[in-house]
């Protein structure tokens, strides 16, 4: 993929898609020994979701949105991207039900030579350097959350997401895992 990709002068972007919920503790806590350490929250159960994207280069793409992933919010993601390439570009996915669904499936026909989606292997998610994106996420966001309804933490998303678009070091970061050599800018052996 990687070769065909560098001939076609395209762009390889891995992306994955999660959850934020308000009652969900991340991180360290302390309390004196024999005592249960408490984290205080707000009541409120709240929820918003992400898309991201990155690339090998550094860069980053995102949607925040409310409800479900569905194909509907997969494909809005696709003409997304497909707006800010002129060139072919290469979209790895996890094997999520909506990223071989039939809506998605007629969006790339639609669409010949400008998306090509590569499914990874089922019992591999942590070959998708996105994983890392959402775990950085959640580690960075979760703790320091101080969103009191859902507007409010897809705001703290967005900004996550907006501090991360401007250090492509650290996009770049994502990659050099064990998991995820395979796609180095390093020639192949």
């Amino acid at each position: 993929m990687r070769a065909k990709a560098q001939e076609e002068g395209a762009e390889v972007l891995f992306a994955d898609q999660t959850g934020v919920r308000s009652d969900q503790v991340s991180g360290r806590t302390w309390a004196p020994r024999g005592e249960t350490p408490t984290v205080r929250r707000t009541g409120n159960r709240f929820s918003v979701n992400a898309m991201s994207a990155i690339s090998p280069r550094g860069r980053m793409w995102f949607t925040v949105y409310r409800g479900s992933f569905t194909a509907e919010v997969f494909c809005d993601f696709l003409d997304r991207l497909n707006r800010q390439f002129d060139r072919p570009d290469h979209l790895v996915v996890d094997r999520h039900s909506v990223h071989g669904s039939k809506k998605v499936r007629t969006w790339l026909a639609d669409h010949p030579g400008r998306i090509t989606v590569h499914l990874l292997p089922a019992y591999a998610p942590e070959t998708n350097p996105d994983e890392l994106v959402n775990a950085d996420l959640k580690r960075t966001l979760l703790p320091a959350s101080r969103a009191r309804n859902a507007a409010q933490l897809a705001d703290e998303v967005r900004r996550f997401f907006r501090s991360r678009q401007k250090q492509p070091h650290v996009v770049r970061g994502y990659l050099p895992g064990p998991h995820v050599r395979y796609i180095s800018d390093t020639p192949e052996n």
